[in-house]
């Protein structure tokens, strides 16, 4: 947590933010190791602009869906963090009305049955954890946001240390 903690007080400091800022939460996308760094990849590249969550995830573990203006630190599977993105819109919907011209903003998939069926494999597995089940009808959070900072020093796109 102390290199979390490092990395948003620079990110205050280099970007001339109020020291009261406050970020909602670091984290790293996916379930495993090799889908984090490479969704990662995908963030830091600008191909991954937005992010889908279950609301019965953020009701499991009590905590407030992300609002506009909310930062939060992504890192690498390993819990490095690479940089700090703002959100920008979220809405909420039933699953089954995703649309490919939403959910193509995540980035990963090249149409709406692939990102489906990764999606509800995801939902299914993550529901066993914290005690919901998938459905058509369920309740997610789609979210925008923007990078609004890397240390560019710590990366190279095309050879990142993940």
């Amino acid at each position: 947590m102390e290199r979390i903690e490092q990395y948003w007080q620079q990110f205050l400091h280099e970007t001339d933010r109020s020291a009261d800022t406050k970020y909602l939460e670091s984290f790293y996308f996916g379930s495993n190791e090799q889908s984090a760094n490479n969704l990662l990849q995908l963030v830091l590249s600008g191909k991954k602009k937005a992010t889908c969550s279950s609301l019965a995830y953020f009701e499991a573990i009590g905590e407030e869906v992300p609002k506009p203006g909310d930062f939060s630190i992504i890192t690498d599977w390993a819990g490095t963090p690479f940089c700090v993105i703002q959100t920008k819109q979220v809405a909420l919907m039933a699953f089954k009305d995703m649309t490919f011209d939403i959910c193509k903003r995540e980035g990963e998939d090249e149409h709406l049955e692939s990102w489906q069926s990764n999606h509800i494999y995801f939902f299914t597995e993550e529901g066993k954890q914290y005690g919901y089940e998938f459905s058509w009808d369920m309740e997610v959070v789609f979210e925008d946001f923007e990078v609004v900072y890397t240390e560019e020093s710590m990366y190279d796109i095309d050879n990142a240390r993940l």
